[in-house]
């Protein structure tokens, strides 16, 4: 199946939306068809083998709209910009022709003085020539509502355009016959019936319907335009021009002639042109509005940039990964226009009414205006009714009301590193009652490291030995932490056969001739290792939320390594978050039991199930399913794609880089549970709008059209006139999108963490560094750091046992020479200083 984007031309409400849905499904070989009123574009899937665009294009067209693929014209942004300036032109024109028009119908009415040319019988035919002559160049300049609407109404498929038209002709037309009956009673001097029609002429309505009509269509047009910023402000991220290192100079090249492996030049200000490593020097990075984080990001060698970030001091090299058009930009713009053009399950009931509310007005107004000549009203007055009927129905704001919304909410989400994947992810957020939380990097960092190695009856060089050679086969996260261990500490790699993992257990291989286990209490279960000499310590661990990992030699125990993986700053404030919203906090892991109990005590989780296999999580969702539970599964998007793909909304966290999309039906650009909170509230925002949208549409048109067929005229003496029924048309459309725009002002949830952070950074311009400390175990041991650093003058340091990290400001310079040794001569390790 091939999927085809198309822009489509001519649409102008709902009921044309409907149409070339309706005419393109009719395809042999198309399987679906989305259009998108508010995009003025339709998303096809069709079976290549069976049919091509061209045929669908003609589908199209014979349904009396246009359409092109995507691309193949001018592009849309220019096309509505010249859309959007042709239309401005014509509501100025016909705005100058009716202000006079309106002033000669009505200006008696409100007691200002017209011209006496134009007043007393003796001048009713210039009176009425004059209004004709000032209604003429209206209807030329609006002359595409009559072109479109009766082109659609001989097709069967009518729409707004023929609403307005039948409308507007019908007004114009009795109007027309009213100067004539006008010229042939005052040849005959009967002035007193040519004064009678005189009054029943309705030039001034016709003209105030196509002019209230564009004036309407006009204020839709710009706020419609309004609900895709987010998607353009993405779209001038990237810069037109970058340099590039080439022969050992500096050169400026437009960003499309970037290639994989080019060396790219960063200075402070500069925004980044492709996903690239750095491989010279540090910077800073405004990521802001790529991810929605506030605060800029510190990037070392190594570190990954994205495109559309922007360096904000700094100068450093990077080497090309992705080029402008696969970069992470490029598919944030990507997903972004696919979900706004997607459609949500709520916009059914909208469509299955559009469908037929066209020719259902034409025929109330047909009805109303028969009706009203039978009971014996003047033929004046019940086509008063039935044009009235005619311009007060709008089936545009019923057509607005989902796309609008959906368009707003995915751009806003966007704004903050939130990318939901279509409109049916984001309906479906709202409902979910129970949130399942993977533990590895969705609670924690997921970056797993040694903190303590106890060995039993060998030398740790040894059981060194052992481990990297085993754990180097591993891709596994506490895998790397060992083998980064062991590299930092210069172990030889050795040789291993037979190499084997258990999933969810550990590993197995053969090392110099013998048999070498490392993994959990499970996998010692299963080998029938005896582990009673360390068991106690393990037991401690888990206590304190650490991981502990077994190592045995032929099935004897030779030691245990301490792993601990700290929980993110801000997973307790979302946790809170979740359960404040009333929603089931449940986390999963492989961990043992006493680990999951220490950390689902730091975070407040609602429930945890231990030590399950990656099967089992699937399992756990499958069971609240049956409950009718709705569920979201918060994972890293790659080992936890089966449960991802199996609950009702499955939530990535922590995509960054590289957005895996493929199981998640929504992706977090950054490993913040915050987010998911984010997620979940914008959800019930759109869909809160949506439903708003959607009421005030159909109200709309339930009290309008009763009211313009004049039901509440015998009982409470209402008539509409169509003037108002045009200006009321016009405005309900635009109501209904400004509604939608009032998500912009939705705010992402930010933890107390983060707005710290933030104060921080803003407030304070005191030098801060982070410490990363080997060796801390225990309170006692970050009180003797604390003591150590905050006896070096000008240092006030922060000591914390969750992360291993000593969080220094400085009031004034100190070298990190001078923290390393005070640290050191404590009797601990320090990993690094950032």
């Amino acid at each position: 199946m091939k999927k085809e984007k198309y822009d489509i031309t001519g649409m102008s409400c709902a009921a044309c939306q409907g149409h070339v849905e309706k005419a393109v499904s009719k395809v042999n070989g198309v399987k679906n068809a989305y259009v998108n009123l508010l995009q003025n574009s339709m998303v096809c899937e069709y079976d290549e083998n069976i049919t091509s665009s061209s045929e669908i294009i003609n589908a199209v067209k014979d349904a009396g709209y246009g359409a092109s693929i995507k691309g193949e014209k001018s592009s849309s942004n220019s096309g509505a910009e010249n859309t959007a300036s042709l239309m401005k032109k014509r509501l100025w024109w016909s705005v100058g022709f009716l202000v006079p028009l309106f002033y000669i119908c009505m200006g008696h009415m409100i007691n200002i003085p017209i011209p006496s040319i134009l007043s007393g019988h003796k001048n009713m035919m210039i009176f009425a020539l004059t209004q004709l002559l000032l209604t003429i160049p209206i209807i030329a300049i609006n002359f595409h509502y009559f072109k479109n609407g009766f082109k659609n109404l001989v097709k069967r498929s009518p729409n707004m355009d023929s609403l307005i038209a039948l409308g507007a002709s019908a007004a114009f037309i009795y109007s027309l016959y009213g100067t004539f009956s006008m010229a042939y009673y005052m040849g005959r001097n009967q002035l007193g019936t040519a004064h009678e029609y005189m009054m029943n002429l309705y030039y001034e309505s016709c003209g105030m319907i196509l002019t209230l009509i564009t004036v309407g269509k006009y204020l839709e047009m710009r706020s419609k335009g309004k609900t895709s910023e987010a998607v353009k402000k993405l779209m001038n991220l990237a810069p037109k021009t970058a340099l590039v290192e080439k022969d050992g100079k500096e050169t400026e090249i437009p960003v499309d002639q970037i290639s994989v492996g080019d060396i790219i030049i960063l200075k402070a200000g500069a925004s980044v042109p492709c996903d690239g490593i750095i491989i010279e020097r540090n910077c800073t990075v405004d990521q802001s509005a790529l991810t929605g984080e506030s605060i800029p990001v510190d990037k070392q060698k190594g570190d990954h940039i994205m495109s559309g970030s922007v360096s904000s001091s700094g100068y450093v090299k990077a080497k090309c990964e992705r080029t402008e058009q696969n970069s992470a930009l490029a598919k944030i713009i990507s997903l972004v226009e696919e979900a706004s053009g997607s459609k949500a399950p709520i916009a059914r009931l909208a469509d299955k009414i559009s469908a037929v509310f066209v020719p259902v007005v034409i025929t109330i107004a047909v009805l109303s205006t028969i009706i009203w000549l039978i009971v014996g009203k003047e033929f004046s007055f019940a086509l008063t009714m039935g044009i009235s009927v005619l311009v007060i129905s709008c089936p545009c704001a019923l057509g607005l009301a989902t796309p609008t919304a959906i368009m707003v909410g995915t751009g806003k989400g966007a704004q903050n590193g939130v990318l939901f994947k279509s409109a049916e992810a984001l309906e479906n957020t709202h409902t979910i009652k129970t949130v399942i939380l993977d533990k590895t990097g969705t609670c924690t960092e997921g970056k797993p490291e040694i903190t303590q190695i106890y060995t039993n009856g060998v030398e740790q060089t040894s059981l060194l030995d052992f481990a990297y050679a085993v754990e180097s086969k591993s891709s596994h996260p506490l895998a790397k932490a060992i083998t980064k261990y062991c590299e930092q500490e210069n172990v030889k790699l050795k040789e291993t056969k037979d190499y084997s993992e258990t999933v969810g257990g550990g590993i197995t291989g053969i090392v110099e001739g013998k048999k070498i286990s490392i993994g959990n209490k499970r996998l010692m279960e299963m080998l029938s290792v005896d582990v009673t000499s360390l068991e106690e310590k393990a037991n401690r661990i888990s206590e304190q939320g650490s991981i502990s990992l077994y190592i045995c030699v032929d099935n004897k125990i030779i030691g245990l390594f301490e792993i601990s993986d700290p929980v993110k700053p801000t997973s307790a404030n979302a946790i809170a978050e979740l359960n404040k919203m009333g929603i089931e906090t449940v986390m999963l892991t492989g961990d043992s039991e006493k680990t999951a109990k220490a950390i689902q005590k730091k975070l407040g989780i609602s429930k945890v199930k231990a030590q399950l296999l990656p099967e089992d999580k699937v399992n756990v969702i499958k069971e609240y399913q049956s409950k009718g539970i709705k569920t979201a599964m918060i994972g890293d998007g790659i080992n936890d794609a089966p449960a991802l793909a199996t609950a009702d909304v499955g939530i990535a966290i922590g995509a960054g880089q590289d957005i895996t999309i493929e199981s998640a039906d929504v992706v977090l650009m950054k490993s913040d549970l915050q987010d998911a909170v984010t997620a979940l509230k914008l959800s019930k925002a759109t869909i809160k709008n949506i439903r708003e949208n959607l009421f005030w549409a159909l109200i709309y048109n339930t009290i309008g059209i009763p009211l313009a067929a004049g039901v509440f005229y015998n009982l409470l003496g209402w008539q509409l006139n169509p003037m108002f029924g045009a200006a009321a048309m016009s405005l309900s459309s635009f109501c209904v999108v400004s509604n939608a725009l009032r998500l912009n002002m939705f705010k992402a949830q930010k933890s107390q963490t983060q707005s710290s952070n933030q104060n921080v950074k803003l407030e304070d311009s005191k030098m801060k560094k982070t410490i990363k400390i080997k060796g801390m175990m225990c309170s006692h041991c970050t009180g003797t750091v604390s003591k150590a650093l905050n006896s070096i003058d000008g240092v006030t340091a922060e000591v914390s046992l969750d992360d291993k990290c000593a969080y220094v400001t400085l009031d004034k310079d100190v070298s990190d020479d001078i923290l390393k040794k005070a640290v050191t001569d404590a009797g601990y390790e320090v990993i690094g200083i950032k």
